[in-house]
């Protein structure tokens, strides 16, 4: 019994940590999966380097939805640097519970799909708030604006653009961001969310940027050098490290120029619409 899936990561508009309204939107990066399911006792995940304790939850959840007893492997593979808030895990657990489905044969509504990862993301620590923004975004696609509190999908639209991103060397969790500082700058992050919940998300998102940076201790400069270079919209990404841009062609060159001189890797991709899929 054997199943695959891919998923996209996503990108931030508005960080939920400080006030647990986030939004986020697809980008086209992938993460595969396959799962095979057999009669052992339980699910392993073998995925070298990486904690696999939320793959292995997210099977076990699908699994346990249909009253199923099965034991087997999970695997990934990504095009996504992990701990670098480009939503690596969320994007890990919609391909692990689709690949899951597939091996099982069975359907469910992708949201509802995506609120199994946010559990298990819970369940294994490795989030703050469930990241219903970021798994919904790489779930369906497009751009979301979430409740993550309530568990609520408030508006999901479809967006054209460019990405860039600055992924410097080195790792940053979730788990590990400092929520406190964060709650500090909950009154602006409200501003941000009413930006976004109009539609208005490229404003929305360099507000972030420049709130959680000045929060969590990361440069601006990034940020300044984006919309130097012409981006329409830019903040940081996740709770770091990671910044991500989005720019008019005819400004990539210029953008890219000025974020190959700031370290770390400048990768090139576009805004993914797409939902994630089961199967090859």
């Amino acid at each position: 019994m054997k199943g695959y899936a891919t998923a996209c990561g996503a990108a931030t508009i508005l960080n939920a940590v400080a006030i647990w309204k986030g939004s986020a939107f697809g980008i086209d990066l992938k993460t595969s999966a396959e799962v095979a399911l057999d009669d052992t006792s339980r699910i392993k995940g073998d995925v070298l380097g990486v904690d696999t304790r939320l793959i292995e939850r997210c099977a076990e959840l699908v699994l346990k939805h249909f009253s199923l007893a099965y034991g087997g492997i999970v695997r990934t593979w990504s095009e996504i640097p992990v701990a670098s808030g480009l939503k690596s895990s969320s994007t890990a657990a919609n391909a692990a519970i689709l690949a899951t489905l597939d091996a099982i044969d069975e359907d469910l509504d992708l949201v509802e799909a995506a609120k199994i990862g946010v559990t298990a993301a819970r369940e294994t620590g490795v989030t703050i708030t469930g990241a219903l923004d970021d798994a919904l975004a790489s779930m369906l696609g497009g751009v979301v604006v979430t409740d993550n509190r309530e568990m609520r999908l408030l508006r999901r639209d479809e967006m054209e653009s460019d990405v860039l991103l600055l992924v410097p060397n080195r790792r940053l969790f979730s788990k590990d961001t400092d929520v406190t500082r964060s709650k500090l700058i909950a009154p602006l992050a409200e501003v941000a969310f009413d930006l976004a919940i109009k539609g208005d998300y490229k404003r929305a998102m360099t507000l972030n940027g420049f709130i959680y940076c000045g929060a969590l201790g990361f440069p601006i400069e990034p940020m300044l050098s984006a919309l130097e270079s012409g981006a329409i919209g830019v903040s940081l990404s996740g709770t770091g490290p990671s910044y991500v841009a989005l720019a008019k062609e005819d400004g990539l060159l210029d953008l890219e120029r000025a974020w190959n001189g700031m370290g770390g890797k400048v990768i090139k991709t576009k805004v993914n619409n797409k939902p994630a899929v089961k199967g090859r």
